[in-house]
């Protein structure tokens, strides 16, 4: 019989913009032949800044695709479906993307294993097994990790032992689901199913023992005989874990880099520390209680990791306020050293937890000023306009100071000064977002006050007619000087 002979690989391009542009090759996946729909096991390890626009090109012999590595991390689960682009007027098909964080372990996990009585798929001989790993994710389904090599012509195959790092297997979860299946390789491409088992890497690290023997079964088979038992058995001979140390290892001193803009450096201010006590020390004045609920957003909390946007820096879930601006500075920095900074920057749950606070206090009493510090280009703005929207009509207003070299563009869209922001077909009531890119402020010399000095005027320029607005819709009027509250109390969210 002929068969056509379709080879299917990618040629992965990962470009970088700087202040010009060049495109590195970033690597090719491996040949899968004979197939118009290739699961390609090879993957691409990428350093993620969410600051940045990454953009990447992926070229088949079909066609080719662009996105960003955003795009593909801000899916659905992580999950970016393209349209491969070639010859005009002609399909070339989809190219699925899926992209996952890796964990911090650096095990290389090494393991054999053989097989006894599988079944027997070729008519004019035994089986040509081969075995197919592939790693659980969050949503439930699966991607290959590994293949073995083909034993030709046997039912009791051995495999040759083989690498792979433990976050390729696992990402670094022992409990995490790994499934594996036996097929009977064929040269056309469609390989016969025979069977499967699941596993895990905690399993796995157990070694070889009675625990450690699978029964391989067949779904199908099983449904249709009764009698069925299994399509035979598979057992783990052997498994060696050890650390991957690289030459950082060796160097490594404070953990803290220059580079960063959260960079602890014992003589000066960062810029995060330097918008919070330019804005703070002026606005903390119509604070009475100087009391500041003070919260982080795009971090891993220990001591499992998980990821939150809008978390207290003080790390007090019950009470996340901290006693004046020296004491939000003080949880800032003690904060750096507990968690891990995560990406991708989210503003709607911090700007929903303030407005929660601020719906349930609208009589003109209090009034609420939440100030936003971020190095990070906005990842939901859907649901952050939708979430200023709602906050225009709280006594609420939302100061945005962007840090660093990134593009704010997008930011502009919330600092309704021109046009209202709106959402779903609401405009926004007021306008209450005012957004400033510290470095338009920073003064050359380096005098880090004057900088401050500059800041604070621009960003709490529009606070007075922010407040009046608010005051003026519901037909507030100032309470009599001899109140003892003459004008009500700002509280400030950081």
């Amino acid at each position: 019989m002929f068969h056509w002979r379709i080879v299917a690989f990618i040629i992965f391009f990962f470009t970088v913009y700087k202040c010009w542009q060049e495109r590195y090759n970033f690597g090719r996946t491996e040949v899968i032949d004979n197939t118009l729909n290739p699961d390609f096991v090879r993957k691409f390890v990428l350093d993620y800044f969410f600051e940045e626009k990454q953009n990447l090109r992926f070229d088949s012999f079909l066609g080719q695709t662009f996105c960003t590595l955003g795009e593909i991390i801000g899916s659905s689960g992580s999950r970016l479906e393209r349209v491969l682009s070639g010859i005009p007027g002609k399909k070339c098909g989809n190219i699925i993307f899926t992209a996952e964080e890796l964990s911090n372990c650096r095990d290389i996990a090494t393991m054999q294993l053989c097989a006894n009585k599988l079944d027997k798929k070729d008519f004019f001989g035994k089986s040509d097994p081969f075995l197919v790993f592939y790693r659980s994710n969050e949503d439930g389904t699966f991607t290959i990790c590994h293949k073995t090599e083909v034993i030709k012509n046997t039912l009791n195959p051995v495999w040759q032992p083989f690498t792979i790092p433990v976050r390729a297997l696992c990402n670094g979860d022992y409990d995490r689901t790994v499934k594996v299946d036996v097929y009977d390789w064929d040269r056309d491409g469609s390989h016969d199913f025979i069977g499967e088992f699941t596993t895990s890497y905690r399993e796995l690290s157990r070694g070889q023992s009675q625990f450690n023997v699978y029964e391989v079964l067949n779904p199908k088979k099983k449904g249709r005989k009764k009698k069925y038992v299994n399509s035979g058995t598979v057992t783990l001979l052997s498994f060696k874990v050890e650390s991957e140390y690289t030459f950082v290892d060796f160097i490594r001193g404070n953990p803290s880099q220059p580079t960063s803009l959260h960079y602890m450096n014992p003589y000066q201010l960062n810029a995060y520390a330097m918008a919070l006590k330019a804005v703070g020390e002026i606005i903390q004045d119509y604070d009475s209680d100087k009391l500041f609920p003070a919260y982080g957003f795009g971090a891993k909390l220990p001591p499992d990791g998980k990821i939150s946007h809008a978390f207290p820096l003080n790390s007090d879930c019950e009470n996340a306020n901290c006693v004046g601006i020296e004491g939000v500075l003080e949880a800032y920095y003690d904060c750096l050293r507990k968690v891990q900074l995560y990406g991708p920057t989210n503003f709607a749950p911090v700007i929903n937890q303030v407005a929660q606070c601020a719906s349930e206090v609208t009589d003109g009493s209090q009034y609420f000023v939440l100030l936003i510090i971020t190095d990070g280009v906005i990842s939901d703005m859907v649901q952050t306009r939708e979430a200023v929207v709602t906050a225009a009509s709280l006594p609420m207003s939302v100061i945005i100071v962007g840090v660093g070299p990134a593009e704010f563009d997008a930011m502009e869209e919330l600092d309704g000064d021109e046009v209202r922001v709106s959402s779903r077909g609401r405009v926004a009531e007021r306008d209450i977002v005012q957004f400033v890119p510290f470095r338009d402020y920073i003064d050359r010399s380096g005098n880090q006050v004057l900088s401050m000095a500059r800041l604070a005027k621009d960003v709490l320029a529009e606070i007075p007619d922010q407040l009046l607005s608010f005051m003026k819709s519901r037909g507030i009027e100032p309470r009599p000087a001899l109140c003892p509250s003459p004008t009500p109390q700002i509280n400030v969210h950081l």
